[in-house]
């Protein structure tokens, strides 16, 4: 009798193991799916060329919040209204120069991550080859 019921009692374990086993793979797949249906676009466009060009606006500008981050990787809260500025402009059919100028004029040169080429940029953009050209010479006279 005695031998019964402690097999019956590991029955009963299995079958207690095997319940929770399935909860916990049931829970697995519930998150899984959850994170699934959770990723809608929050941009709708209607065409995959305004959804191109947002994508590469937001890559394009930098956060003023955060300094070192684009727009797109950015979580700062201007940073999401930046981009629904740019979102309604793309939607407004704006071009890209029209989008980045009124942002220059409003946050400055700063703003693009990729400045122009410009009068007040010249030194920006000729230092690196200026440095270059200089330590050569320099090099090649030590010699």
């Amino acid at each position: 009798m005695g031998n019964r019921i402690v097999s019956f009692d590991k029955k009963i374990m299995n079958h207690l193991k095997s319940f929770w086993y399935l909860i916990l793979i049931f829970l697995i797949y519930l998150n899984c799916a959850s994170t699934l249906f959770a990723s809608e676009d929050l941009y709708p466009f209607h065409s995959s060329s305004d959804a191109t060009r947002f994508s590469s606006l937001t890559k394009e500008i930098r956060c003023v919040v955060c300094q070192n981050q684009n727009l797109a990787e950015s979580n700062a809260p201007l940073a999401n209204d930046l981009r629904n500025k740019i979102y309604y402009m793309v939607l407004a059919k704006q071009s890209n120069s029209e989008i980045e100028s009124y942002l220059v004029k409003r946050y400055g040169e700063f703003i693009l991550l990729k400045p122009r080429f410009n009068i007040t940029t010249f030194m920006l953009w000729i230092f690196p080859f200026a440095a270059i050209l200089i330590s050569l010479y320099r090099f090649y006279m030590l010699r």
